[in-house]
């Protein structure tokens, strides 16, 4: 059965921001409030701070203000990278930030280095021993901070980069296709067609609220659908926006209990995640291609190698099962059918906007159809050859009045070569003479 998917995710990080610090500062103060207690009065332990109970208070201020003052430019810098990826590249690539796991694990040392410096200073007593293993542990993690920002910075300014956002991007797209979709394997699928299902004899369940379809789970749903002799047909997928009060999935048999469930295993968000979509790892990029071709950045580029991505992703997909599937219970019953986005689907969200505001650039147009050549040479079907063609034609007939005949002329070849690979003339569809046909 293809397209296990349950409520699995391809998000490199599900966690919120806040927790991870939050854990460190409970373990911190739990640390700080236990080490305080240890007061040596000799031996190796007491040697380990020489100096009366006034300098290890001062060191524990010392710490502490080190620690908010590192978190505060730690949080400036962070606002800074926020505020660019959304203007400069894609308001959709924010999530990622606030999801990183490197800065939740500097917001975790700098908190557990300020909570266990002050927890530290409640066992300071000019009448009782300097308790050195708190001291010594502070010390110790203001030098982790200090090392932790400098990491911090690094990272960032490796991240800033919109070859990494990109890679970024690229990474959890590829991660959620080779998570949900299941390998391409000829008409071996079962068809949803087979359970002959009469639409007007079905009961629709509707949306609770509005959001955007985050995860489904077909597990719960067949679980649901075989104790009650049902069969469900999810009418939305992840990455769709309903709206309160509209239709969500369809129900043959059952009764309202098995509604509910449909309506927990739809799970809705407030905004558009990678965690079951991969078409939401496209959107990202093509947001990056057409800021980039915007006249206040005019980057052809950085829009190639955007749709340099997007044609690795739609190779892969070229080698996956896409469409409905029919998912079974464990007696071999078809119980719940999931739509999902075909070949059209994702050549059209690659293409479009990208051919649309770029036009204009033959830079970008020739791109678009080096992406479509280098798809078509992976084409397992008939089908996925003529979605590539029409997305060709699409793509090819966005010719300016403005050009040359040179640029005419390229635009013309390589659409040409997208045939070439169509039609397996593969030694045709890459031949050029220096490697124009794969670089910028």
């Amino acid at each position: 059965m293809a397209g296990q998917r349950g409520q699995a995710s391809a998000a490199r990080s599900q966690t919120p921001l806040w927790l991870s610090p939050a854990i460190a500062a409970v373990t911190a103060g739990a640390a700080g409030w236990l080490l305080g207690m240890v007061e040596p009065r000799g031996g190796f332990l007491a040697a380990l701070w020489p100096a009366d109970t006034s300098a290890a208070a001062t060191l524990l201020q010392l710490v502490a203000t080190a620690a908010v003052t590192i978190t505060t430019l730690t949080f400036s810098i962070t606002i800074v990278a926020l505020q660019l990826a959304s203007q400069q590249f894609s308001p959709r690539l924010l999530r990622d930030f606030t999801r990183d796991g490197v800065t939740k694990s500097v917001l975790s040392v700098l908190t557990a280095t300020f909570v266990l410096a002050v927890a530290g200073l409640r066992g300071i007593n000019q009448d009782e021993p300097v308790p050195t293993l708190v001291c010594l542990v502070a010390a110790l993690l203001g030098l982790a901070s200090v090392g932790a920002l400098l990491a911090f910075i690094s990272h960032m300014v490796r991240m800033l980069r919109v070859d990494t956002m990109m890679t970024r991007v690229h990474d959890d797209a590829r991660r959620a296709i080779e998570t949900f979709y299941g390998p391409y394997t000829g008409h071996g699928q079962r068809s949803p067609d087979e359970l002959d299902l009469e639409t007007s004899a079905g009961r629709l369940v509707n949306a609770p609220r509005s959001g955007f379809v985050e995860v489904t789970d077909p597990g719960a749903l067949v679980d649901a659908a075989r104790s009650q002799d049902a069969v469900v047909r999810v009418e939305v997928r992840p990455g769709d926006m309903v709206t309160v009060g509209t239709p969500i999935a369809t129900v043959w048999g059952g009764n309202e209990d098995l509604d509910e469930t449909v309506r927990a295993a739809v799970v809705l968000n407030n905004e558009r995640t990678i965690d079951q979509d991969a078409g939401f790892g496209f959107r990202q990029l093509e947001d990056i291609a057409v800021k980039a071709m915007s006249p206040s950045v005019n980057d052809p580029v950085t829009a190639a190698t955007a749709i340099g991505h997007m044609g690795d992703l739609l190779v892969r997909l070229n080698g996956r099962h896409l469409g409905p599937t029919l998912h079974e219970d464990e007696d071999g019953v078809g119980r719940a059918i999931v739509p999902d986005r075909d070949m059209r689907y994702y050549l059209d969200l690659a293409c479009h906007q990208v051919a649309r505001f770029g036009g204009s650039e033959p830079t970008l147009v020739t791109a678009l159809l080096r992406m479509l050549r280098d798809v078509a040479v992976s084409c397992r079907d008939d089908q996925q050859r003529a979605e590539v063609a029409r997305a060709a034609d699409l793509v090819a007939g966005e010719l300016s009045p403005e050009w040359g005949p040179t640029d005419t002329a390229t635009v013309r070849s390589h659409r040409d070569q997208v045939t070439a690979a169509l039609e397996g003339r593969t030694v045709d569809a890459f031949a050029d003479r220096v490697g124009e046909t794969r670089s910028i």
